[in-house]
């Protein structure tokens, strides 16, 4: 309750101080108040409290919230610029706040409305945030996509929210799985009610074929919006995804697994073959987005072996490591005056060595290099997976990767080529400290897995 209170009250408080015009003193607040949550997440740990009935603060969702919180103190780390532009930040601050409300509703929800609501207070300030460049017609047309096809997938969810209501007769998901273990649902609203539940949530996570949305708004989204969904918004809905299905529709696993397994394959396959042929950097990180999904939505069909710290491990290693691509072409791109083809990372690290040396990194966990923890975390998904019976969703994941390498070192061969005298990069304190401190977490990562992945 307190990390509720903490978030939500911080961005009420947003809009005031936007009123005092009190900029660095909320700055320096809000970094506190996040502080703040981690700690109370670490005082609330096994304290399973739950709020109203509505909400359930337990392990897993104290775990996935210290992610997520985790994510937006870089996030915000990084995006001083984002803010500095606005005259009304105190109107970003508090959309971005209200997102992180969601985001926690949605790692904790414990009835189906507050499943809905989460999604909705997450979504609402995304889309605005999505069309914030008001000038930029790209902008405006990535926001009208995004909010049309969200509308569409609420509707869908909540349709689904509703049958499965009809079949049992309650919201909250105690008594569901309760219902289903008895055999006292009507199987037939359940399943439909699940299959419509399972299309919705897939759109929020852009899993394919449900991802086409996803290049055309990562590239129209001003880049540090895109960072955003593509880090916190996929943790926050792939939380409620996975405590949905592994821990509260057990027993109707014959309906959803092997859809799981088909579109986790598809994802994989469909989003590196299309980003081998991308030339906007932007669009080769949203498919590589896509594809990351494919491999998190395994830990869902692989239940069986308490998967949920794969999902925790996955969601915080790709995460960092998107934070750091997606700002580093925010810079880079800067200096090339808005360019965002791949011919910005031509000789990077002669051009500033941190910023080379930054991408790199980050490539290579995303590519799951060994002995680097994107390898770790991808290994661990191949195990599972094969644990559980699905070999050759193990090997269709080992072909995808392997395509993604061929893009991925695309980028980091133009980013060591010196083959000419170019303008150095110059970046700021804040940008500087970021990327160490993001590459430094890499290594922990890297390093002591067993922290992260003994946590629920």
């Amino acid at each position: 309750m307190k990390e509720l209170l903490l978030i939500s009250g911080v961005g009420m408080l947003s809009l005031i101080a936007g009123l005092l015009n009190i900029r660095k003193i909320f700055k320096v607040s809000v970094f506190l108040i996040l502080i703040g949550v981690l700690i109370s997440c670490a005082m609330d740990w096994n304290s399973n409290e739950v709020v109203f009935g509505m909400l359930l603060m337990d392990n897993f969702a104290l775990s996935f919230l210290a992610v997520i919180i985790i994510l937006a103190f870089l996030w915000f780390l990084s995006s001083g610029e984002f803010f500095n532009k606005s005259h009304n930040f105190s109107d970003h601050y508090s959309l971005i706040l209200f997102s992180l409300t969601g985001a926690l509703l949605l790692v904790s929800y414990n009835n189906l409305v507050m499943l809905f609501l989460g999604i909705e207070i997450l979504s609402i300030p995304t889309f605005v945030m999505v069309g914030s460049h008001r000038s930029d017609l790209k902008s405006n047309e990535a926001s009208f996509k995004y909010f049309l096809l969200g509308a569409f997938a609420s509707a869908i969810l909540l349709m689904g929210i509703t049958l499965v209501y009809g079949a049992i007769g309650s919201f909250d998901m105690t008594a569901i799985s309760q219902a289903i273990q008895n055999g006292a649902a009507d199987p037939v609203l359940l399943n439909t009610g699940i299959i419509l539940l399972m299309a919705a949530l897939a759109f929020k996570v852009s899993v394919a074929p449900f991802h086409l949305w996803t290049p055309d708004v990562y590239q129209g989204a001003p880049i540090q919006v895109t960072a955003f969904m593509s880090t916190i918004v996929k943790t926050a809905a792939f939380a409620a995804f996975y405590r949905l299905f592994a821990q509260f529709f057990t027993g109707t696993e014959s309906t959803w697994l092997m859809f799981f397994a088909v579109i986790a394959s598809l994802s994989v396959l469909w989003a590196n073959l299309s980003a081998v042929v991308q030339t906007n950097s932007k669009r080769i990180l949203a498919y590589s987005s896509v594809s990351h999904a494919g491999f998190m939505l395994v830990t869902l069909f692989t239940v069986e072996n308490n998967t949920a710290n794969i999902l925790l491990y996955y969601t915080l290693v790709y995460g960092i490591a998107s934070l750091i691509t997606f700002n580093v072409v925010k810079w880079v791109s800067f200096a090339k005056e808005g360019q965002e083809s791949l011919a910005l990372f031509a000789q990077l690290f002669k051009r500033n060595k941190l910023l080379g040396f930054s991408m790199m990194v980050a490539i290579l966990y995303m590519a799951g290099i060994p002995p680097m923890a994107g390898f770790i975390a991808k290994y661990m998904i191949f195990a599972t997976a094969i644990a559980s019976g699905y070999l050759w969703v193990t090997i269709v994941g080992i072909i995808a990767s392997l395509i993604a390498v061929y893009y991925y070192f695309r980028i980091i061969v133009s980013i060591f080529d010196t083959s000419l005298e170019i303008e150095k990069i110059i970046i700021t304190k804040n940008q500087r400290v970021f990327l160490i401190v993001c590459c430094a977490a890499l290594v922990a990562l890297t390093l002591f897995p067993r922290y992260i992945l003994s946590l629920i």
